[in-house]
């Protein structure tokens, strides 16, 4: 049997191990990828304070006070890393849903900018918080007649800022394999001591 000291030192080894493979996770999950296939998905984000859906209109204005079905109310939701980082933008004006530094909800037909990524936080009610990535601990989050929240007014724990995600009326469980489309980026492997690993989006 070896002696405690180097069970001690092949301990502490692995421990290092985890702590590197952790902070490389977390550092690729704030790296936009653009070399691997975007996952893009279309759903309605049902705002659990105003009871109706978030929406963004061709004036540029942002709420929560859309009906079930209603065509401003679908959303396009594009993946920005491996992660759970993403934009998400109105199927019908294109616009991206955005905060600014006051805090405040704003669109914008460009949205590369890291103000304009959301990370998806899924809460123990089920329920889905969108944290900004620009402005961290700032969430998007709508008061019960479905106005914007400022950011910094917002917590993670607030009903404010707790979504369910639905799909648009018209679709159903059975279409999921509609659910998803690709870019047209171009295969992206990478090998991993002797295979190949061919990164592709999990079924849902």
């Amino acid at each position: 049997m070896g002696s405690p000291r180097s069970a001690l030192s092949c301990l502490l080894l692995h421990l290092l191990v985890l702590c590197l493979q952790a902070q490389h996770v977390r550092e690729q999950s704030l790296v936009t990828d653009q070399l691997s296939r975007r996952l893009i998905r279309t759903y309605q984000l049902y705002s659990r304070t105003s009871g109706k859906h978030v929406q963004v209109l061709a004036n540029k204005r942002i709420n929560a006070m859309a009906e079930d079905g209603d065509p401003f109310a679908k959303l396009i939701v594009e993946t920005d890393t491996f992660g759970s980082r993403v934009r998400v933008r109105g199927a019908e004006t294109g616009l991206y849903i955005c905060m600014n530094k006051k805090g405040k909800l704003i669109a914008k037909s460009n949205g590369k900018g890291k103000d304009c990524v959301f990370t998806e936080i899924v809460l123990e009610n089920n329920y889905t918080a969108l944290q900004n990535a620009k402005y961290e601990g700032w969430y998007m989050a709508f008061t019960r007649k479905g106005r914007p929240r400022k950011g910094s007014k917002t917590r993670q724990h607030q009903r404010e800022a707790h979504f369910m995600k639905r799909l648009p009326r018209g679709h159903h469980t059975t279409e999921q394999s509609l659910r998803f489309e690709f870019l047209n980026y171009p295969p992206f492997t990478r090998s991993l001591r002797g295979s190949q690993r061919t990164w592709a989006p999990e079924p849902r």
